[in-house]
């Protein structure tokens, strides 16, 4: 019988998975998605933001630009980094915090918004995480969610990924996020309200597929583990898996790429 392996190794080796590479370069292409998000949010000037895996501040950042106060909060210290630069750049003052979605260092009802855009979704324990979003968000504050779906561009790329590097035995795989059923079962009874939009963004690169997949194999860490955990035949096979999935799903005729990504977009009221 196949068992999970002990919850602090399996987190020790997702922090170590994400803090390989250079997420940020990647995480420039999607930032259109977060700031449409608080857009549609009417997110109100003083209102308290928490922006849950973070990553390198996309939606922390969009936040203070309408108005609001922002936490931000990852396990990945580059990320971070990554985040302060870009709010000091920017002469933006965000608070980011180190720390681990299912253990989250605020007080109950400490905020009127939690969101999470692409990084809850790669929690292993999806029940703990969904207990302290819910737990941090005040009783008729906002929950809002962004979730790649499994049949949605990022989806099917975990799974070429996985054909190389399996996930941990009996971890949730992530895109249950991206499933409407998934997550009103790991919010439960504690929301008022539950809306769940599907949803595509666009990620443009300037430049082709075959770009596209030295830009994941160098800097999207699961890729980039499993790249340099391959031999060299294994290597060039998912090389070349990555530029045709790229070069198949690529809806540009001019030497850039341009995916089309879904994803569920969940808004939420607490109870």
């Amino acid at each position: 019988m196949t068992t999970m392996p002990p919850i602090a190794a399996i987190k020790a080796g997702m922090r170590a998975t994400w803090m390989s590479g250079d997420f940020g370069q990647i995480a420039r292409y999607e930032a259109g998605s977060g700031e449409e998000l608080l857009g549609r949010l009417g997110v109100a000037p003083h209102e308290r933001v928490l922006d849950i895996a973070c990553g390198t501040g996309n939606d922390a950042l969009a936040a203070v630009k309408l108005g609001a106060t922002a936490t931000g909060l990852d396990f990945a210290p580059n990320l971070l980094a990554q985040a302060r630069e870009r709010a000091l750049a920017a002469g933006m003052a965000v608070r980011f915090d180190e720390g681990d979605a299912e253990e989250l260092p605020y007080a109950d009802a400490s905020f009127d918004l939690v969101v999470s855009a692409f990084g809850v979704m790669f929690v292993p324990q999806p029940a703990r995480a969904a207990a302290e979003l819910l737990r941090v968000c005040r009783p008729g504050g906002r929950i809002a969610l962004l979730s790649w779906t499994p049949r949605s561009l990022i989806g099917q790329l975990f799974l070429i990924v996985c054909r190389y590097a399996p996930l941990p035995p009996n971890l949730p795989p992530p895109v249950l996020w991206g499933v409407e059923a998934s997550v009103r079962d790991y919010l439960g009874e504690r929301v008022a309200e539950f809306h769940a939009t599907p949803r595509i963004v666009t990620l443009a690169f300037p430049f082709g597929p075959q770009g596209v997949a030295d830009l994941y194999i160098a800097n999207l860490g699961a890729i980039q583990r499993a790249y340099a955990g391959l031999d060299s035949a294994d290597q060039a096979a998912l090389r070349h898996d990555l530029e045709q999935f790229f070069g198949d799903n690529n809806r540009a005729d001019d030497g850039t790429t341009r995916l089309n990504a879904e994803f569920l977009e969940v808004l939420a009221v607490r109870a």
